[in-house]
Protein backbone atom coordinates (compact mmCIF):
# COMPACT_ATOMS: atom_id res chain seq x y z
CA UNK A 1 0.00 0.00 0.00
CA UNK A 2 1.44 3.34 -1.10
CA UNK A 3 0.08 6.43 0.64
CA UNK A 4 -0.24 9.52 -1.55
CA UNK A 5 -1.24 12.94 -0.27
CA UNK A 6 -3.49 14.64 -2.82
CA UNK A 7 -3.30 18.45 -2.73
CA UNK A 8 -5.28 19.81 -5.71
CA UNK A 9 -5.08 23.45 -4.60
CA UNK A 10 -6.65 26.27 -6.59
CA UNK A 11 -7.85 27.10 -10.10
CA UNK A 12 -7.47 24.16 -12.47
CA UNK A 13 -5.68 22.16 -9.78
CA UNK A 14 -8.63 19.91 -8.87
CA UNK A 15 -9.35 19.05 -12.53
CA UNK A 16 -5.79 18.13 -13.49
CA UNK A 17 -5.04 16.25 -10.27
CA UNK A 18 -8.22 14.21 -10.83
CA UNK A 19 -6.80 13.01 -14.17
CA UNK A 20 -3.45 12.08 -12.63
CA UNK A 21 -5.25 10.16 -9.89
CA UNK A 22 -7.23 8.25 -12.54
CA UNK A 23 -3.99 7.38 -14.32
CA UNK A 24 -2.32 6.19 -11.11
CA UNK A 25 -5.36 4.04 -10.32
CA UNK A 26 -5.07 2.51 -13.80
CA UNK A 27 -1.40 1.75 -13.08
CA UNK A 28 -2.42 0.16 -9.78
CA UNK A 29 -4.92 -2.06 -11.59
CA UNK A 30 -2.48 -2.95 -14.36
CA UNK A 31 0.44 -3.82 -12.08
CA UNK A 32 -1.45 -5.02 -9.01
CA UNK A 33 -0.49 -2.14 -6.70
CA UNK A 34 -2.54 -0.30 -4.10
CA UNK A 35 -2.56 3.48 -3.88
CA UNK A 36 -4.36 5.25 -1.03
CA UNK A 37 -5.12 8.91 -1.83
CA UNK A 38 -5.90 11.34 0.98
CA UNK A 39 -7.07 14.90 0.29
CA UNK A 40 -5.45 17.96 1.86
CA UNK A 41 -6.05 21.72 1.69
CA UNK A 42 -3.44 24.17 0.40
CA UNK A 43 -3.40 27.65 -1.12
CA UNK A 44 -6.37 30.01 -1.48
CA UNK A 45 -8.92 27.29 -0.77
CA UNK A 46 -7.12 26.59 2.53
CA UNK A 47 -7.16 30.31 3.40
CA UNK A 48 -10.90 30.37 2.73
CA UNK A 49 -11.50 27.24 4.82
CA UNK A 50 -9.18 27.68 7.80
CA UNK A 51 -7.30 30.97 7.33
CA UNK A 52 -3.95 29.28 6.66
CA UNK A 53 -2.52 28.46 3.19
CA UNK A 54 -0.65 25.41 4.59
CA UNK A 55 -2.65 24.05 7.55
CA UNK A 56 -1.07 21.83 10.20
CA UNK A 57 -3.38 18.99 9.14
CA UNK A 58 -2.02 19.16 5.59
CA UNK A 59 1.54 19.08 6.87
CA UNK A 60 0.82 16.02 9.02
CA UNK A 61 -0.74 14.30 6.01
CA UNK A 62 2.33 15.00 3.86
CA UNK A 63 4.72 13.78 6.54
CA UNK A 64 3.05 10.37 6.76
CA UNK A 65 2.70 9.95 2.98
CA UNK A 66 5.06 8.21 0.56
CA UNK A 67 4.64 11.06 -1.92
CA UNK A 68 2.61 14.22 -2.51
CA UNK A 69 0.65 14.86 -5.72
CA UNK A 70 0.16 18.60 -5.99
CA UNK A 71 -1.89 20.70 -8.41
CA UNK A 72 -1.47 24.47 -8.32
CA UNK A 73 -2.04 27.47 -6.10
CA UNK A 74 -3.00 31.07 -6.79
CA UNK A 75 -6.10 33.22 -6.96
CA UNK A 76 -6.70 36.61 -8.66
CA UNK A 77 -8.30 37.91 -5.46
CA UNK A 78 -4.87 37.91 -3.84
CA UNK A 79 -2.88 38.83 -6.97
CA UNK A 80 -4.84 42.07 -7.25
CA UNK A 81 -4.44 42.98 -3.57
CA UNK A 82 -0.81 44.00 -2.88
CA UNK A 83 -1.66 44.64 0.79
CA UNK A 84 -2.98 41.14 1.48
CA UNK A 85 -1.20 39.80 4.58
CA UNK A 86 -1.85 36.13 3.77
CA UNK A 87 -1.31 34.82 0.25
CA UNK A 88 -1.77 31.39 -1.35
CA UNK A 89 1.89 31.31 -2.42
CA UNK A 90 2.92 31.44 1.23
CA UNK A 91 1.48 27.93 1.51
CA UNK A 92 3.84 26.65 -1.16
CA UNK A 93 6.87 28.27 0.48
CA UNK A 94 5.81 26.93 3.88
CA UNK A 95 5.40 23.41 2.49
CA UNK A 96 8.85 23.54 0.88
CA UNK A 97 10.45 24.64 4.13
CA UNK A 98 8.53 22.27 6.41
CA UNK A 99 9.11 19.20 4.23
CA UNK A 100 12.72 20.10 3.50
CA UNK A 101 12.08 20.23 -0.26
CA UNK A 102 15.61 21.33 -1.07
CA UNK A 103 15.78 20.54 -4.80
CA UNK A 104 13.33 21.05 -7.64
CA UNK A 105 13.89 18.72 -10.61
CA UNK A 106 12.53 19.94 -13.95
CA UNK A 107 13.12 17.75 -17.00
CA UNK A 108 12.85 19.56 -20.34
CA UNK A 109 12.33 17.25 -23.31
CA UNK A 110 10.98 17.82 -26.79
CA UNK A 111 8.16 15.77 -28.26
CA UNK A 112 8.46 15.03 -31.99
CA UNK A 113 4.82 15.78 -32.70
CA UNK A 114 5.03 19.21 -31.04
CA UNK A 115 8.38 20.52 -32.29
CA UNK A 116 6.77 22.91 -34.75
CA UNK A 117 4.64 24.42 -31.97
CA UNK A 118 7.73 25.76 -30.23
CA UNK A 119 8.60 29.41 -30.94
CA UNK A 120 12.17 28.24 -31.60
CA UNK A 121 13.35 26.78 -34.89
CA UNK A 122 13.15 23.02 -35.34
CA UNK A 123 16.91 22.64 -35.87
CA UNK A 124 17.60 24.36 -32.53
CA UNK A 125 15.38 22.20 -30.35
CA UNK A 126 15.09 18.82 -32.06
CA UNK A 127 16.71 16.37 -29.64
CA UNK A 128 16.96 18.84 -26.76
CA UNK A 129 16.86 16.91 -23.49
CA UNK A 130 18.12 18.38 -20.24
CA UNK A 131 17.29 18.67 -16.54
CA UNK A 132 17.34 21.80 -14.41
CA UNK A 133 17.97 21.26 -10.70
CA UNK A 134 16.96 24.33 -8.70
CA UNK A 135 17.81 24.86 -5.03
CA UNK A 136 14.46 25.37 -3.37
CA UNK A 137 14.69 26.36 0.30
CA UNK A 138 17.33 29.11 0.38
CA UNK A 139 18.16 32.35 -1.36
CA UNK A 140 16.24 35.58 -1.63
CA UNK A 141 12.80 33.94 -1.38
CA UNK A 142 13.55 32.89 2.22
CA UNK A 143 16.21 35.38 3.37
CA UNK A 144 15.70 37.54 6.44
CA UNK A 145 15.48 40.42 7.14
CA UNK A 146 13.05 41.70 4.58
CA UNK A 147 10.52 44.49 4.56
CA UNK A 148 9.73 48.09 3.76
CA UNK A 149 10.63 51.38 5.31
CA UNK A 150 8.10 53.23 7.46
CA UNK A 151 7.27 55.65 4.66
CA UNK A 152 6.80 52.75 2.25
CA UNK A 153 9.20 54.17 -0.31
CA UNK A 154 12.01 51.65 0.22
CA UNK A 155 11.84 47.85 0.24
CA UNK A 156 14.52 45.24 0.82
CA UNK A 157 15.08 41.47 0.63
CA UNK A 158 18.08 39.46 1.80
CA UNK A 159 19.85 36.80 -0.27
CA UNK A 160 21.47 34.19 1.99
CA UNK A 161 23.05 30.81 1.21
CA UNK A 162 25.01 28.42 3.38
CA UNK A 163 27.71 26.10 2.11
CA UNK A 164 25.66 23.13 3.35
CA UNK A 165 22.66 24.13 1.21
CA UNK A 166 24.84 24.51 -1.88
CA UNK A 167 26.68 21.23 -1.28
CA UNK A 168 23.46 19.26 -0.82
CA UNK A 169 21.83 20.32 -4.07
CA UNK A 170 25.07 20.13 -6.09
CA UNK A 171 25.71 16.55 -4.96
CA UNK A 172 22.21 15.66 -6.16
CA UNK A 173 22.91 17.35 -9.50
CA UNK A 174 26.15 15.39 -9.88
CA UNK A 175 24.24 12.16 -9.24
CA UNK A 176 21.83 13.06 -12.05
CA UNK A 177 24.71 13.95 -14.37
CA UNK A 178 26.32 10.56 -13.70
CA UNK A 179 23.11 8.87 -14.92
CA UNK A 180 23.02 10.99 -18.07
CA UNK A 181 25.83 12.46 -20.21
CA UNK A 182 28.10 13.31 -17.27
CA UNK A 183 27.92 17.04 -17.98
CA UNK A 184 26.92 19.64 -15.39
CA UNK A 185 26.49 23.39 -15.87
CA UNK A 186 26.51 25.50 -12.72
CA UNK A 187 24.70 28.82 -13.21
CA UNK A 188 25.46 31.81 -10.97
CA UNK A 189 26.28 35.54 -10.97
CA UNK A 190 29.69 35.27 -9.34
CA UNK A 191 30.97 38.45 -10.98
CA UNK A 192 28.49 40.49 -8.91
CA UNK A 193 27.05 38.54 -5.96
CA UNK A 194 28.91 37.32 -2.89
CA UNK A 195 26.43 34.44 -2.52
CA UNK A 196 27.20 33.35 -6.08
CA UNK A 197 30.92 33.37 -5.33
CA UNK A 198 30.25 30.94 -2.47
CA UNK A 199 28.23 28.81 -4.93
CA UNK A 200 31.07 28.76 -7.43
CA UNK A 201 33.73 27.95 -4.83
CA UNK A 202 31.64 25.10 -3.43
CA UNK A 203 30.87 23.59 -6.85
CA UNK A 204 34.58 23.82 -7.78
CA UNK A 205 35.48 21.83 -4.66
CA UNK A 206 32.91 19.16 -5.50
CA UNK A 207 34.18 19.06 -9.10
CA UNK A 208 37.60 17.94 -7.82
CA UNK A 209 35.92 15.10 -5.92
CA UNK A 210 33.92 14.00 -8.99
CA UNK A 211 36.33 14.01 -11.96
CA UNK A 212 34.04 11.80 -14.07
CA UNK A 213 31.61 14.69 -14.47
CA UNK A 214 32.54 17.61 -16.70
CA UNK A 215 31.50 20.76 -14.83
CA UNK A 216 31.35 24.17 -16.48
CA UNK A 217 30.23 27.54 -15.10
CA UNK A 218 27.98 30.13 -16.68
CA UNK A 219 26.62 33.48 -15.57
CA UNK A 220 22.83 33.50 -15.40
CA UNK A 221 22.43 36.11 -18.15
CA UNK A 222 24.61 34.03 -20.49
CA UNK A 223 22.66 30.89 -19.56
CA UNK A 224 19.38 32.65 -20.39
CA UNK A 225 20.71 33.43 -23.88
CA UNK A 226 22.19 29.96 -24.36
CA UNK A 227 18.86 28.30 -23.55
CA UNK A 228 17.42 30.00 -26.63
CA UNK A 229 20.48 29.89 -28.90
CA UNK A 230 21.48 26.28 -28.25
CA UNK A 231 19.35 24.34 -25.74
CA UNK A 232 21.03 21.09 -26.81
CA UNK A 233 24.22 22.36 -25.14
CA UNK A 234 22.79 21.53 -21.70
CA UNK A 235 22.58 18.18 -19.92
CA UNK A 236 22.13 18.92 -16.21
CA UNK A 237 21.92 22.47 -14.88
CA UNK A 238 22.21 23.37 -11.18
CA UNK A 239 21.46 26.83 -9.83
CA UNK A 240 20.08 28.84 -6.93
CA UNK A 241 16.44 29.46 -6.14
CA UNK A 242 15.49 32.65 -7.99
CA UNK A 243 17.72 32.00 -11.01
CA UNK A 244 16.22 28.52 -11.28
CA UNK A 245 12.70 29.87 -11.04
CA UNK A 246 13.29 32.21 -13.97
CA UNK A 247 15.34 29.86 -16.16
CA UNK A 248 12.92 26.94 -15.85
CA UNK A 249 10.01 29.14 -16.94
CA UNK A 250 12.10 30.27 -19.90
CA UNK A 251 13.01 26.67 -20.73
CA UNK A 252 9.36 25.62 -20.62
CA UNK A 253 8.63 27.27 -23.99
CA UNK A 254 11.12 24.98 -25.73
CA UNK A 255 8.64 22.10 -25.68
CA UNK A 256 5.87 24.11 -27.31
CA UNK A 257 3.46 23.92 -24.39
CA UNK A 258 3.76 24.95 -20.76
CA UNK A 259 1.13 22.35 -19.94
CA UNK A 260 3.48 19.48 -20.73
CA UNK A 261 6.24 19.97 -18.19
CA UNK A 262 6.34 18.03 -14.91
CA UNK A 263 8.49 18.61 -11.86
CA UNK A 264 9.64 16.82 -8.73
CA UNK A 265 10.65 18.53 -5.50
CA UNK A 266 12.96 16.22 -3.59
CA UNK A 267 12.65 16.47 0.18
CA UNK A 268 14.18 15.31 3.42
CA UNK A 269 10.85 13.89 4.62
CA UNK A 270 8.84 13.23 1.45
CA UNK A 271 8.79 14.53 -2.13
CA UNK A 272 6.23 16.62 -4.02
CA UNK A 273 5.26 16.13 -7.67
CA UNK A 274 3.52 18.87 -9.64
CA UNK A 275 3.19 20.43 -13.11
CA UNK A 276 5.12 23.65 -13.55
CA UNK A 277 2.20 25.73 -14.88
CA UNK A 278 0.15 27.85 -12.53
CA UNK A 279 -3.45 27.71 -11.39
CA UNK A 280 -4.79 29.25 -14.65
CA UNK A 281 -7.95 30.57 -12.94
CA UNK A 282 -9.49 31.69 -16.25
CA UNK A 283 -9.91 28.02 -17.21
CA UNK A 284 -11.02 26.71 -13.82
CA UNK A 285 -14.13 24.55 -14.00
CA UNK A 286 -14.28 24.61 -17.82
CA UNK A 287 -12.72 21.16 -18.39
CA UNK A 288 -10.25 22.59 -20.94
CA UNK A 289 -6.93 22.58 -19.04
CA UNK A 290 -4.07 20.38 -20.23
CA UNK A 291 -3.61 17.50 -17.72
CA UNK A 292 -0.46 16.04 -19.33
CA UNK A 293 2.01 17.97 -17.16
CA UNK A 294 0.29 16.60 -14.07
CA UNK A 295 0.12 13.09 -15.51
CA UNK A 296 3.85 13.24 -16.34
CA UNK A 297 4.42 14.44 -12.77
CA UNK A 298 2.63 11.29 -11.64
CA UNK A 299 5.12 9.34 -13.77
CA UNK A 300 7.97 11.05 -11.91
CA UNK A 301 6.22 10.13 -8.65
CA UNK A 302 6.15 6.47 -9.68
CA UNK A 303 9.81 6.54 -10.66
CA UNK A 304 11.47 8.75 -8.03
CA UNK A 305 9.29 8.28 -4.94
CA UNK A 306 7.98 4.73 -5.30
CA UNK A 307 10.83 3.19 -7.35
CA UNK A 308 8.45 1.83 -10.01
CA UNK A 309 10.32 2.60 -13.27
CA UNK A 310 8.32 0.21 -15.50
CA UNK A 311 5.09 1.81 -14.42
CA UNK A 312 6.50 5.29 -14.94
CA UNK A 313 7.71 4.37 -18.42
CA UNK A 314 4.21 3.18 -19.39
CA UNK A 315 2.66 6.49 -18.30
CA UNK A 316 5.26 8.40 -20.34
CA UNK A 317 4.60 6.17 -23.33
CA UNK A 318 0.85 6.79 -23.06
CA UNK A 319 1.38 10.55 -22.98
CA UNK A 320 3.63 10.45 -26.06
CA UNK A 321 1.05 8.35 -27.93
CA UNK A 322 -1.74 10.80 -27.09
CA UNK A 323 0.43 13.60 -28.51
CA UNK A 324 1.31 11.59 -31.62
CA UNK A 325 -2.37 10.90 -32.30
CA UNK A 326 -3.44 14.48 -31.64
CA UNK A 327 -5.66 13.53 -28.71
CA UNK A 328 -4.92 16.75 -26.85
CA UNK A 329 -6.49 19.85 -25.28
CA UNK A 330 -7.04 23.24 -26.91
CA UNK A 331 -3.72 24.74 -25.78
CA UNK A 332 -2.02 22.34 -28.22
CA UNK A 333 -4.57 22.26 -31.02
CA UNK A 334 -7.77 24.12 -31.88
CA UNK A 335 -8.82 21.43 -34.36
CA UNK A 336 -10.91 18.77 -32.69
CA UNK A 337 -9.54 19.67 -29.24
CA UNK A 338 -10.40 17.31 -26.40
CA UNK A 339 -11.47 18.11 -22.87
CA UNK A 340 -9.33 17.63 -19.77
CA UNK A 341 -11.26 14.54 -18.72
CA UNK A 342 -11.29 13.05 -22.24
CA UNK A 343 -7.49 13.20 -22.37
CA UNK A 344 -7.30 11.60 -18.92
CA UNK A 345 -9.67 8.82 -20.00
CA UNK A 346 -7.62 8.20 -23.18
CA UNK A 347 -4.42 7.78 -21.13
CA UNK A 348 -6.21 5.42 -18.74
CA UNK A 349 -7.54 3.27 -21.59
CA UNK A 350 -4.10 3.12 -23.22
CA UNK A 351 -2.53 1.92 -19.97
CA UNK A 352 -5.16 -0.73 -19.33
CA UNK A 353 -4.98 -2.08 -22.87
CA UNK A 354 -1.16 -2.05 -23.14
Amino acid sequence: MYKIAKLPGDGIGPEIVEQAEKVLNAIAKKFNHQFEFTFGLIGACAIDAVGNPYPAETHELCMKSDAVLFGAIGDPRFDNDPKAKIRPEQGLLAMRKALGLFANIRPVTTFKSLIDKSPLKRELIEGADFVVIRELTGGIYFGEPRGRSENGLTAFDTLIYTKEEITRVTKLAIQYAMKRRKKLTAVDKANVLASSRLWRETVQELAIENPEVTIDFMYVDSAAMKLIQNPKFFDVVVTENMFGDILTDEASVITGSLGLLPSASIGLHTSVFEPIHGSYPQAAGKNIANPLGTILSAALLLDYALNLPKEAALVQEAVEKSLDEGFVTEDITHENAKTTSQVGDWIVNYILSA
